[in-house]
């Protein structure tokens, strides 16, 4: 209860971490696999994003391209997005400042869920909308967690992820010779590996849930989603709201 109680806390642990993480890539799971559903894309990763733009200008299809870049600029801006809240919170000394970023997401998300039907309406980037709010939501997302760890949790894509876990699996079933000193020795990572792989079965349940429930209930099926992330994101956010009153009580006197 401590650790949910401090997901997005300023102070951090590993454990924190990788339940924040699992967290995280169910969420992302769920999105990209409803998003697909909704809109026939995944937009949850960009490598996709960024061979189609060299494939349909190639191709000639300028249209698909200039929506590619869109989604691609989206998912940019999304992850900048992160990092200014990160940076202006810090700057300002506030417990949130991987709270507000989150907070954001589920707002997004909730737009998303009541206005969903709307929101396939064209923009100047020939994709609907909704591309272009969940690129953003996913890249904001991304951003958020691979601040927090150093680069080290990715919950938006899998790629990474299934790499560095064929790695450590491969370091598991390398066969040492028993004349090698055990300082030269490959080992695996068992605590990266088990990282890893929740990492992954956490996206793959996400996915299965998030397309039963966008197949079933429509777009107010993230609505439970943006709900989780409010309440991972309040705590420090009442921290924050709590000492900014306050220090605002004590500062009323000495002004009167």
């Amino acid at each position: 209860m401590r650790r949910l109680r401090h997901l997005t806390g300023q102070h951090r642990t590993a454990s924190t971490n990788r339940l924040l993480g699992a967290l995280l890539a169910f969420n992302a799971g769920a999105i990209n696999a409803g998003g697909f559903l909704v809109v026939g894309m995944y937009t949850s990763h960009m490598t996709g994003f960024a061979s189609m733009i060299s494939d349909m200008l190639v191709l000639g299809s300028f249209t698909v391209a200039i929506g590619a870049t869109g989604a691609l600029l989206a998912f940019v801006a999304g992850a900048a997005c992160t990092a200014v809240l990160v940076n202006w919170a810090r700057q300002n000394h506030l417990r949130s400042e991987y709270a507000l970023p989150l907070l954001l997401e589920a707002g997004l998300l909730l737009v998303f869920g009541l206005l969903g039907a709307t929101l396939n309406r064209q923009t100047p980037f020939a994709v609907p909308l909704t591309v272009l709010v969940l690129a953003f939501t996913m890249g904001l997302q991304n951003a958020v967690m691979s601040k927090i760890s150093a680069s080290q949790i990715r919950t938006t894509h899998m790629t990474g992820v299934i790499t560095d876990m064929g790695i450590e699996l491969g370091k598991l079933f390398y066969w040492n010779q028993a004349a090698r000193p055990l300082e030269l020795q490959v080992r695996a990572n068992r605590i990266k590996l088990r990282l890893y792989a929740m990492l992954l079965g956490a996206f793959m349940m996400g996915g299965i849930v998030g397309a039963a429930g966008f197949k079933y209930l429509g777009f107010v099926w993230v609505l439970p989603m943006a709900a989780l992330l409010l309440l991972m994101s309040l705590p420090p956010l009442w921290a924050d709201c709590v000492r900014y009153r306050r220090r605002h009580g004590m500062a009323l006197p000495f002004y009167r």
